[in-house]
């Protein structure tokens, strides 16, 4: 087994502006694993505000690189394991290598991955489509250039209603909102009760992320859907957010990759939580491993790759909210 890095620099197609700030561009960390002909490829987008960077990743991958190359297993799930101890510190490193772990299991077995892991991809949900936060006029014009049933509003600001009035006005679609943790309990019990009338199906995280006993009184409260994401980042978070929210939204990077993101669906089913995957502003690499995952999953936000000018890969994509697979081994994703 041989370990190759790429880094690449994902330019948006316009600013992303979300709760915590602007985003102009993106950069992402791709991983190989191969021996022979066969190639698997992992994503994870690293998140600097955690103290993760391209050069800290490439530095651990490459101080582990002989754990990485000479590790013997059989199964992902047996590799991530034995990996544990060596990149257990960097959540982002153990996803693209488990996500590249996956793609070539898949490959050798000559088989798309759901068809490997057993899933049926035809209860995929539909995806959303983000509509970062702007002038309204911006964002009805973003919301206008496709014609998605289900759009993902950011909000965080002081006209949050009177923006989604706005969207509201030019579209049917199915709404959902993300707060980034910019409200605070009665904001949030409060707003939900406009939201509910202008049709939104659910709240993405609207309190701190440490703020669980706000949350008790949100729950108690609110006449809206509540799904984790910031409170939910690990394994170890899940069973923090039962009571606490009526889902969790699941991000690859951030908490190691599809073998602790499988546990953490098993997890939360058991525990009468909503289930949903998000991605990162990342290629189609990232995006393809989610879309195998789909049908596990209540709601699914897989749009990273359509919000990018310059995609380095091709794989899973979107049409019109639907998952469109090309049958491909493994996740079905390569660079171009």
């Amino acid at each position: 087994m041989q370990v190759k890095t790429h880094v690449f620099s994902l330019k948006n197609k316009y600013p992303f502006r979300i709760a915590h700030g602007i985003r102009y561009e993106t950069q992402t960390f791709i991983l190989e694993l191969s021996e022979g002909d066969t190639v698997g490829l992992g994503e994870a987008t690293p998140v600097p505000y955690y103290g993760i960077t391209p050069e800290v990743m490439e530095k651990l991958v490459l101080e582990n690189k002989e754990a990485i190359e000479d590790t013997a297993w059989d199964s992902p799930f047996e590799y991530w394991k034995q990996l544990a101890p060596f990149l257990g510190t960097n959540t982002f490193v153990q996803c693209a290598v488990d996500i590249a772990a996956y793609d070539f299991w898949a490959k050798k077995q000559q088989k798309p991955l759901n068809v490997a892991l057993g899933i049926n991809l035809n209860k995929a949900p539909l995806s959303n489509y983000t509509i970062g936060i702007d002038e309204i006029s911006v964002m009805i014009e973003r919301l206008k250039e496709f014609d998605f049933p289900i759009y993902k509003i950011k909000l965080g600001t002081e006209n949050d209603i009177e923006i989604v009035k706005a969207l509201r006005s030019v579209t049917d679609a199915v709404f959902r909102v993300d707060a980034n943790t910019g409200w605070g309990v009665d904001e949030t019990i409060k707003n939900a009760i406009e939201l509910k009338k202008l049709g939104v199906e659910f709240i993405e995280q609207p309190l701190k992320s440490d703020n669980l006993e706000g949350m008790k009184d949100v729950m108690k409260h609110t006449c809206l859907p509540i799904m984790a994401d910031e409170s939910c980042v690990s394994e170890a978070d899940v069973e923090k957010c039962i009571g606490n929210f009526s889902g969790i939204n699941i991000k690859l990077a951030k908490c190691g990759g599809i073998t602790p993101a499988l546990r953490m669906i098993k997890m939360a089913r058991e525990n009468n939580l909503k289930v949903m995957m998000g991605c990162m502003t990342e290629s189609s690499v990232g995006i393809s491993a989610i879309g195998h995952l789909a049908s596990l999953l209540d709601y699914v936000d897989m749009d990273g790759a359509m919000l990018i000018a310059n995609d380095p890969a091709k794989g899973v994509s979107l049409e019109n909210g639907k998952i469109v697979y090309n049958q491909k081994p493994g996740t079905g994703a390569w660079l171009i």
